[in-house]
Order: C-alpha cells, then structure tokens, then sequence
C-alpha cells in the first residue's frame, strides 16, 4: 500500500490525507508528543521534508519530489507496521518548546513535571532564587534537568540515571544547550551513589508502571526501555526508595517533587499517614505529588514512611 502510494500521492495535502487515514485504519497507540493521527502525520510529514514543523498551511499545496515521496512512504511505513513511536523515526522529541535528542535507548521525552519546573514550583517551592543545588533523578534523556538549569539559572543540576546510554544521551543534550558547567550527568541507582549530596530541589519521574500495566502495553510502549517504565507489581518500587530516602538529600526547606502516572490510591493505601500535595498539572489531577524536607522526616519520624 505505502509503495503503491507514491505515484499517486503528489502534493504535501495527498500524503497528509493518506497518513492520517492509515493511522485512523491501523489504530496505532498515541502519547509520545501527540495526541491524534493528524498532528502525528503533520509531524513526521513536516519533520521528514525538512519543514518547520509548526507551518503545515505554507506548504499543503507544494508538490512532492520522487526520492521525498519514498521518503515518506518508509517513514510512514515504519510507523504503522512496526508501531515505532514518532519520536525514534525522528531522532527528536519536544516538551514544553525544547528540543531533545532522543533513540530506542531513551524514554520518550513526557512530564507533567516539565511546565511546574518552568513555573519555579510556585507557590509550592517559596523564593525560587534559593534553588542552588537541583537533583532530576531518573533523568533519562536530561529533558527535565536541563528545564530545570534553564528555570532556575543560579543552580547546578545532577541528572542521574542508572542507564549508561541513557546518560550518553542526556550528554548530548545537555551539550546542544551548553549546560556542560551545571548540569552533570551521573551514574547511580537512584541515591546510591549520591553520598553527601544535599538539595534544594528534587524532581523525579521515576518508573512507575505495575505488573499488569506492563502485560497489556501498547505497542508504541514496548519499543522504550523496559528499565525506564516497570516498577514491580504495584509500581511503587522506586518511589518506595525514594521516599524513604530523600530526606537526607534535601536541605531544610526543600522540596521533592514525583510524578507518579495513575498511582495515588495505591500509594494513598501504602503511605495513609504521610502528609503529601497533589497539585494540578495541565488539567491533570493525581499524577504529581510534592512533598517538603520536613514532611518526609516527620514521616520518617512517625514511622509513617
């Protein structure tokens, strides 16, 4: 069908028609950056013709050249049949207006951390010029630590992962935006490696998957790193280390903030006692919890962590 495509297809508004159709036929799985079929085809349509990727109407009506006709029928291809996400055909992913470099050995960039960052966690973090010391725990392609030395410009930032080529990635993209003096990447399986390090701000988004999520994953899902996304049966086993755990890394004042996807009520059920804020992100309830230095150690304290 794709092969067959190309010398029929002659404008940008044929192929744009066509792929939306064959991700609406295919029922491919959205959540790596869009959220529908037409925004994705727009998108890998612009991105693989070499357009910016936010001016479709421009170019509806240009015609297509032979060798970008192929082009677009592998991309399109790939998509559908093989479910890779947008992000991996592309080699990019953006949050918030950011660009990052991203491949199959990264999470795809996502957080409903990344505008709370850019807010300064206001009202939640108090004077935002305090934030000194940041910590993106779990960080992947660096995505939310480089927000965070881009929000807090008089901070240094440890993106920490315990994915070797996670890190390489979130080298790169902490080079492309010349953070190389205060955004470090380091190797360490959440605080093990972290001795000593103390913090104003710890921003997590942390694996969170449980069992039976991971058994019924979306295609799409399955090509991410499997380390980035499952969290034992309930998807609490990182969390459970970090809470128990972050105090000591926070200075007073501080504080930790953890997405945590679909998981309140079993952490609410695990944690009944512990003092915790659930703001709401882009219209989206229960997927962020803050927590301050000094509520984790009453926790500690009252045995309620």
């Amino acid at each position: 069908m794709f092969d067959a495509a190309i010398s029929h297809l002659v404008t940008v508004r044929d192929w744009l028609r066509f792929a939306v159709s064959r991700f609406n036929e295919a029922g491919i799985h959205f959540g790596h950056g869009s959220a529908n079929a037409y925004d994705e085809a727009a998108y890998l349509i612009l991105h693989t013709l070499h357009l910016p990727i936010d001016q479709l109407d421009p170019f509806l009506d240009a015609r297509v050249l032979p060798e970008e006709a192929s082009r677009l029928a592998d991309v399109l291809r790939r998509r559908v049949e093989q479910r890779i996400p947008a992000a991996y055909l592309t080699g990019e992913a953006w949050l918030q207006g950011y660009r990052f470099k991203v491949d199959p050995r990264v999470i795809v960039p996502r957080s409903f951390l990344a505008p709370m960052i850019l807010e300064q966690f206001q009202p939640w973090l108090g004077d935002p010029d305090r934030v000194l010391r940041g910590l993106d725990l779990c960080t992947g392609s660096g995505c939310l630590a480089i927000l965070m030395a881009e929000a807090f410009p008089d901070a240094e930032i440890d993106a920490v992962d315990l994915s070797p080529d996670a890190l390489d990635i979130a080298r790169q993209n902490i080079a492309d935006y010349g953070l190389e003096e205060r955004v470090h990447a380091v190797y360490s399986d959440l605080f093990a490696s972290l001795d000593g390090r103390r913090y104003d701000l710890i921003v997590t988004n942390p694996p969170y998957v449980d069992a039976p999520a991971m058994a019924s994953l979306p295609d799409e899902f399955r090509h991410e790193p499997v380390m980035a996304l499952a969290s034992g049966d309930d998807g609490l086993d990182a969390v459970r280390v970090i809470l128990l755990e972050a105090a000591r890394h926070l200075n007073p004042g501080g504080l930790l903030a953890v997405e945590l996807g679909h998981n309140r009520d079993v952490l609410e059920a695990a944690f009944p006692d512990l003092e915790l804020m659930w703001p709401d992100v882009e219209w989206h309830a229960d997927t962020v919890f803050l927590v301050t230095h000094e509520q984790l150690l009453t926790g500690i304290e009252n045995g309620t962590i």
